[in-house]
């Protein structure tokens, strides 16, 4: 069987893409950067400017998609908030063609992760994150995903099930589990306001360089939804345990942008569609690699018994926030 253009991509393949759609010429370096969904280089031109190719996975994203990505980050940097924006290549687009491969070119940014933040690094967090979201408000975006329980969740599950990679004896136990979350938090969407989010903002995505502002990087699971979802998974714990940052993050976030505080009540249920997201990742990773598990575990009994058990979890921990609304 032969191999697709995007698994067979191989360095003069995309030196001489990088080449043709930046209109530079390239040494003969390209050291490829971890990256579980799409294809990352590093190529080097002939000035010794760094630069970072990024390959889409094919059928991950629409072309619609990955301009509705493009487009949010350029609305940041025309609003000078630290971004690392895709150069604009041949054609006009910062979206070019290799092999039918979407792909981008942008410039290396380099920075370091900060695991604990201080005070004032919470309270910037808090200014970043409200600048954000205020250039988010201002458009829609199409063709990215909706953050809701009833499309995103419901899709992911009808993805797992369709794939039979719960075992069928435990399926039953999982889709009945499944349906009750979604029973419980759908009316809780209900009224919130949907706006351009980064949509995966946690600490790794956030690169800290010295002497300048916190960047955040990595927007390629953008999506249109609450804006909570943004700041829950920087928090060290959950809500009742992260109140001092909590309350910093938002000081600073309401400098830039209005913050709803009845979305709070958002955190645990937008915990457990991660939860939900997570299993339903890897299993498009499992699917579409050959069988590579980026979990060891994933797939067998002990996995899907494991994530029930936290989902049962998570379920009761969500009723516990919101008794008396259930009963």
């Amino acid at each position: 069987m032969s191999q697709s253009p995007f698994s067979s991509l191989d360095p003069d393949t995309i030196l001489g893409c990088i080449e043709r759609a930046t209109g530079r010429r390239l040494l003969n370096v390209c050291r490829p950067h971890a990256s579980y969904i799409n294809r990352v280089y590093e190529v080097q031109d002939e000035e010794e400017n760094f630069l970072v190719g990024k390959f889409y996975r094919p059928g991950r994203w629409s072309r619609e998609a990955l301009e509705d990505e493009h487009r949010f980050v350029a609305d940041c940097a025309a609003r000078e908030l630290p971004v690392i924006s895709p150069l604009v290549l041949d054609g006009d687009s910062s979206l070019a063609l290799c092999d039918d491969i979407c792909f981008a070119v942008y410039p290396r940014c380099g920075g370091r992760l900060v695991d604990e933040y201080s005070n004032e690094q919470w309270l910037e967090l808090g200014r970043l994150l409200g600048r954000l979201h205020a250039v988010g408000a201002l458009q829609s975006a199409p063709g990215r995903n909706r953050l809701h329980p009833e499309q995103t969740t419901r899709s992911q599950v009808d993805y797992l099930r369709d794939n039979d990679l719960i075992p069928a004896h435990l399926l039953p136990e999982f889709v009945d589990l499944v349906d009750q979350l979604l029973e419980i938090i759908i009316p809780l969407f209900e009224g919130v306001e949907f706006i351009r989010l980064h949509g995966d903002c946690h600490n790794s995505n956030l690169i800290h360089r010295p002497g300048e502002s916190f960047f955040i990087i990595d927007f390629d699971d953008m999506v249109v939804g609450p804006p909570i979802q943004d700041l829950w998974m920087l928090l060290p714990g959950y809500l009742e345990e992260s109140q001092v940052e909590l309350a910093l993050l938002l000081e600073g976030y309401e400098m830039f942008h209005v913050f709803d505080r009845s979305s709070l009540a958002l955190v645990e249920p937008l915990r457990a569609m991660r939860f939900i997201h997570y299993m339903s990742w890897c299993a498009k990773q499992y699917i579409e690699d050959g069988g590579t598990r980026i979990n060891d575990d994933f797939g067998s009994q002990a996995y899907w018994q494991q994530e029930i058990v936290d989902l049962k979890d998570q379920v009761a921990l969500i009723l516990e926030g919101h008794e008396g609304r259930f009963s």
